[in-house]
Protein backbone atom coordinates (compact mmCIF):
# COMPACT_ATOMS: atom_id res chain seq x y z
CA UNK A 1 0.00 0.00 0.00
CA UNK A 2 1.44 3.40 -1.18
CA UNK A 3 1.20 6.34 1.08
CA UNK A 4 -0.08 9.37 -0.29
CA UNK A 5 2.19 12.69 0.03
CA UNK A 6 1.43 16.11 -0.03
CA UNK A 7 3.35 19.48 -0.15
CA UNK A 8 1.24 22.29 1.54
CA UNK A 9 2.16 26.17 2.25
CA UNK A 10 1.52 28.37 4.45
CA UNK A 11 3.21 31.71 3.14
CA UNK A 12 3.93 34.98 5.52
CA UNK A 13 1.12 36.37 7.40
CA UNK A 14 -0.40 32.85 6.99
CA UNK A 15 -0.59 30.24 9.94
CA UNK A 16 -3.67 27.52 9.01
CA UNK A 17 -1.26 24.64 9.83
CA UNK A 18 0.69 26.33 12.59
CA UNK A 19 -1.03 24.30 15.48
CA UNK A 20 -0.22 21.14 13.81
CA UNK A 21 3.41 22.57 13.16
CA UNK A 22 3.96 23.46 16.81
CA UNK A 23 2.46 19.78 18.03
CA UNK A 24 5.12 17.81 15.65
CA UNK A 25 7.63 20.28 17.31
CA UNK A 26 6.94 19.46 20.96
CA UNK A 27 6.80 15.94 20.57
CA UNK A 28 10.17 16.21 19.07
CA UNK A 29 10.55 18.36 22.47
CA UNK A 30 9.70 15.84 24.81
CA UNK A 31 11.17 12.57 23.21
CA UNK A 32 14.27 14.16 22.27
CA UNK A 33 14.45 17.29 24.20
CA UNK A 34 15.36 19.50 21.21
CA UNK A 35 13.67 22.38 19.38
CA UNK A 36 12.57 23.94 22.82
CA UNK A 37 11.26 27.00 21.35
CA UNK A 38 8.62 28.64 23.67
CA UNK A 39 5.03 29.03 22.13
CA UNK A 40 5.03 32.97 21.95
CA UNK A 41 8.37 32.53 20.04
CA UNK A 42 7.23 30.07 17.70
CA UNK A 43 4.08 31.33 16.93
CA UNK A 44 5.72 34.66 15.79
CA UNK A 45 8.25 33.12 13.75
CA UNK A 46 6.18 30.51 12.14
CA UNK A 47 3.44 33.56 10.75
CA UNK A 48 6.41 36.17 9.78
CA UNK A 49 8.55 33.37 7.89
CA UNK A 50 7.34 30.82 4.68
CA UNK A 51 6.53 27.80 5.99
CA UNK A 52 6.69 24.40 4.04
CA UNK A 53 4.44 21.19 5.52
CA UNK A 54 4.80 17.75 4.18
CA UNK A 55 2.10 15.56 4.91
CA UNK A 56 1.64 12.12 4.35
CA UNK A 57 -1.78 10.48 4.10
CA UNK A 58 -2.88 13.44 5.79
CA UNK A 59 -0.62 13.41 8.45
CA UNK A 60 2.00 16.27 9.33
CA UNK A 61 5.24 14.50 8.51
CA UNK A 62 7.37 17.39 8.66
CA UNK A 63 8.11 21.46 8.23
CA UNK A 64 10.38 24.07 7.12
CA UNK A 65 9.70 27.21 8.23
CA UNK A 66 12.51 30.23 6.71
CA UNK A 67 13.09 33.46 6.34
CA UNK A 68 13.15 35.60 3.15
CA UNK A 69 16.79 35.67 3.50
CA UNK A 70 17.37 31.71 3.12
CA UNK A 71 17.80 31.20 7.01
CA UNK A 72 15.95 28.22 8.25
CA UNK A 73 14.10 29.08 11.33
CA UNK A 74 12.42 25.72 12.37
CA UNK A 75 12.90 22.10 10.55
CA UNK A 76 10.57 19.19 11.89
CA UNK A 77 10.73 15.80 10.47
CA UNK A 78 8.76 13.01 12.54
CA UNK A 79 10.63 10.14 14.14
CA UNK A 80 8.46 7.73 12.35
CA UNK A 81 9.08 9.34 8.99
CA UNK A 82 13.06 9.93 9.28
CA UNK A 83 15.46 8.36 6.38
CA UNK A 84 12.85 8.68 4.21
CA UNK A 85 14.20 12.02 2.48
CA UNK A 86 11.31 14.23 3.35
CA UNK A 87 13.77 16.61 5.54
CA UNK A 88 16.14 16.86 2.63
CA UNK A 89 13.19 17.74 0.55
CA UNK A 90 11.89 20.31 2.63
CA UNK A 91 15.32 21.97 2.67
CA UNK A 92 15.88 22.03 -1.23
CA UNK A 93 12.70 23.53 -1.27
CA UNK A 94 14.08 26.47 1.03
CA UNK A 95 17.13 26.20 -1.41
CA UNK A 96 14.73 26.71 -4.55
CA UNK A 97 13.70 29.88 -3.39
CA UNK A 98 17.16 31.11 -1.84
CA UNK A 99 20.19 32.40 -3.09
CA UNK A 100 21.52 31.00 0.21
CA UNK A 101 20.35 28.60 2.88
CA UNK A 102 21.18 28.97 6.67
CA UNK A 103 20.45 28.00 10.00
CA UNK A 104 21.81 26.95 13.31
CA UNK A 105 21.45 23.74 15.70
CA UNK A 106 22.07 22.90 18.79
CA UNK A 107 25.91 22.04 19.25
CA UNK A 108 24.29 19.02 21.67
CA UNK A 109 22.07 17.48 18.86
CA UNK A 110 24.37 15.35 16.95
CA UNK A 111 21.40 14.16 14.50
CA UNK A 112 20.89 17.36 13.14
CA UNK A 113 24.75 18.30 12.71
CA UNK A 114 24.86 15.24 11.27
CA UNK A 115 21.81 15.43 8.93
CA UNK A 116 22.96 19.21 7.73
CA UNK A 117 26.37 18.12 7.48
CA UNK A 118 25.65 15.02 5.11
CA UNK A 119 23.08 17.22 2.68
CA UNK A 120 26.04 19.62 2.12
CA UNK A 121 25.85 22.50 5.09
CA UNK A 122 29.15 23.58 6.20
CA UNK A 123 29.89 24.83 10.39
CA UNK A 124 30.69 28.38 10.07
CA UNK A 125 31.63 29.04 13.81
CA UNK A 126 30.55 27.83 17.24
CA UNK A 127 28.42 30.07 19.50
CA UNK A 128 28.49 29.92 23.21
CA UNK A 129 25.33 30.44 25.05
CA UNK A 130 23.00 31.14 21.73
CA UNK A 131 19.78 29.60 23.40
CA UNK A 132 17.96 30.69 26.03
CA UNK A 133 18.69 28.05 27.99
CA UNK A 134 22.39 28.48 27.98
CA UNK A 135 23.45 26.08 25.41
CA UNK A 136 25.62 26.46 22.19
CA UNK A 137 24.70 26.43 18.83
CA UNK A 138 26.61 25.94 15.68
CA UNK A 139 25.93 28.96 12.67
CA UNK A 140 25.50 26.43 9.82
CA UNK A 141 25.65 27.48 5.60
CA UNK A 142 24.36 25.23 2.70
CA UNK A 143 28.57 25.11 1.48
CA UNK A 144 29.90 26.82 -1.53
CA UNK A 145 31.85 24.85 -2.95
CA UNK A 146 29.66 23.88 -5.70
CA UNK A 147 26.67 25.94 -7.39
CA UNK A 148 23.08 26.13 -5.73
CA UNK A 149 21.78 24.75 -8.36
CA UNK A 150 24.61 21.38 -8.62
CA UNK A 151 23.58 20.51 -4.68
CA UNK A 152 19.58 21.37 -5.17
CA UNK A 153 20.02 18.63 -7.97
CA UNK A 154 22.07 16.32 -6.02
CA UNK A 155 19.39 16.78 -3.04
CA UNK A 156 16.43 16.11 -4.91
CA UNK A 157 18.40 13.06 -6.94
CA UNK A 158 18.67 11.61 -3.07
Amino acid sequence: MSATVETRRDPPGEESHEAEAWALKERIRKEEGVLKQRRGFFSDAYRRASCRLLFVDDELAGFVTARRDGYILFLAVAPKHRGEGYGEQLVASVARDHDSVSCHARASNEDALGFYQHIGFEIVRRIDGYYEDGGDAYYLKLGEDRSLSEKLSELVRR
